[in-house]
């Protein structure tokens, strides 16, 4: 019975990210970011029980990149589909109330510039797939993981939503800085980049230094910016990971039910 726990938490983010693709779909972005946090946090802890409980499996580790696939990969896509649609001034996806027992989907229209978002969504199924093969994956994340970077884009309509003003709104809506978010976020999440994992195979500090600082930053620069904080997490995690020393060391790592 034991063995099922890992995959059941695992299930449990991917249904969270079910339920925030309909919310990304009818353009509640809010209650869809809220929905991939709470996607993110089952993924962090499946690969934890399946550790603790010695119940690693093939089928976890294919299973987990399968739920991120939906969670941290289609969302962060229909999302940005969603903003630059918002720029471009046109009706995206939506969905109108519903009537008597049936709801209804509004038509929309489209121009071509929106579906440039789900390249965040292919960069994604790329990085997942070549993850779960790629022997080169240590103690370290090659690219950045998939769960990061749908925060990073997850992060952009919490500010506009929370602490919105004009120099925030002017950037973030603007369809340029759009493009090159899901430019970079592409990029990211295939380069060549090794980047430390947060993930203790033992509560020490020495061997977690880096970790321990990481996340002491992350709890600092939350309470100060709140969700501008996101971004520059973000970029934290990377510069922190240029310089640590520990991140090409070749020790297996414990990717989720393996």
């Amino acid at each position: 019975m034991k063995k099922h726990i890992p995959n059941l938490i695992t299930l449990l983010n991917l249904f969270c990210g079910c339920i925030a693709v309909v919310f990304a779909a009818s353009d509640e972005l809010i209650i869809a970011a809220f929905f991939v946090f709470l996607g993110i946090f089952f993924d962090f802890f499946d690969g934890l029980a399946a550790r603790k409980l010695k119940v690693q499996s093939e089928l976890g580790l294919q299973l987990d990149s399968l739920a991120d696939m939906v969670t941290s990969g289609l969302v962060p896509g229909l999302v940005m589909f969603q903003l630059l649609s918002s720029v471009e001034g046109v009706v995206g996806l939506s969905i109108v109330n519903s009537v008597g027992e049936f709801t209804q989907w509004r038509g929309f229209k489209v121009g071509l510039l929106p579906f440039i978002g789900f390249l965040i969504t292919l960069a994604s199924a790329y990085r997942l797939a070549n993850f779960n093969i790629d022997e080169r994956q240590t103690t370290s994340f090659i690219g950045l993981p998939t769960p990061a970077n749908a925060l990073l884009v997850l992060s952009l309509p919490l500010i506009l939503e929370f602490q919105s003003n004009d120099l925030f709104r002017d950037i973030i809506l603007n369809k340029w800085f759009l493009i090159g978010m899901t430019l970079l976020s592409s990029f990211l999440l295939n380069a060549n980049l090794p980047l430390f994992a947060l993930k203790f195979k033992t509560w020490g500090f020495k061997e977690n230094a880096i970790r321990y600082i990481f996340l002491i930053a992350c709890v600092l620069l939350l309470a100060l910016l709140q969700f501008v904080a996101i971004p520059l997490i973000i970029l934290l995690y990377v510069l922190m990971s240029l310089f640590d020393k520990t991140s090409n060391t070749q020790h297996p790592i414990p990717k989720n039910g393996l």
